[in-house]
């Protein structure tokens, strides 16, 4: 039996203020971090980009990226709102997906209703990339396992997933520094949002186990920020030794 799902955090508060937040709090390295592999992405064609916030990956993507569709996943409705302005005049190929069926009350042009953990991510033609920026530390390990599986069905041969995210690095400064860092932040998005996560999942695990392989890795800010690049390998070898395989 799969453990229920954490309540879906509400960051339509942070939507208009979270770019200076960020700035403010990092300066312009969660950007960058964002940004690592664009240079790598002008052949994708049909794109996912779960919870990019405010949408400046998406918006860069669909700019450098002439030929590129997007479908863009947030879960909260005024974040998608500014994606969507900060995606102009490219929103011809861009469809914007808010992954919480509690907005009801919420009305945006061509936009859909579903929980990102629940959504069975049926769309075609197949995805040739997946962008997860500063998203799947707003999700336990198994509910990456579970989303990452899902994501793997809908892969074209050649998909590449890209992930930005913060990580503890190994050593005196993530003991001290990054690990207090990390956990802060958890703290505060969980009295600004109602997050209910703790800690860091393992993805990195998660996404090896359905399939992925991870083909590099940057880091900033002595390991505290990661950006990694992965691609899709054989199913059959997406179990890892002792391993039953992970179920839809």
């Amino acid at each position: 039996m799969n453990p229920a799902p954490h309540p879906t955090p509400n960051f339509n508060r942070l939507a208009r203020p979270y770019r200076w937040m960020e700035f403010l709090s990092f300066g312009p390295w969660l950007a960058l971090t964002r940004r690592t592999f664009l240079d790598q992405l002008t052949r994708s064609r049909h794109a996912l980009v779960l919870g990019d916030g405010d949408g400046r990956f998406t918006a860069r993507l669909l700019q450098m990226n002439p030929a590129v569709q997007v479908v863009a996943v947030d879960a909260s409705a005024a974040m998608l709102q500014l994606l969507t302005r900060r995606s102009r005049p490219h929103t011809a190929r861009l469809r914007t997906v808010i992954a919480d069926v509690r907005l009801a009350d919420i009305h945006l042009a061509d936009v859909r209703r579903a929980d990102i953990r629940d959504w069975n991510l049926a769309e075609s033609p197949p995805r040739d990339l997946i962008a997860t920026h500063f998203f799947l530390d707003c999700l336990t390990t198994e509910e990456v396992q579970s989303l990452a599986v899902r994501v793997r069905a809908l892969c074209a041969p050649d998909a590449l997933w890209v992930v930005s995210d913060f990580a503890v690095p190994l050593g005196w400064f993530g003991r001290l520094i990054a690990r207090p860092l990390v956990a802060f932040l958890y703290w505060a998005f969980a009295r600004l949002t109602g997050l209910a996560i703790r800690r860091l999942p393992d993805h990195a695990a998660a996404l090896r186990q359905a399939g992925f392989t991870r083909i590099d890795r940057r880091s900033r800010l002595g390991g505290l920020l990661v950006a990694e690049l992965w691609t899709v390998r054989d199913a059959s070898t997406s179990t890892l030794p002792g391993q039953a395989a992970l179920l839809p």
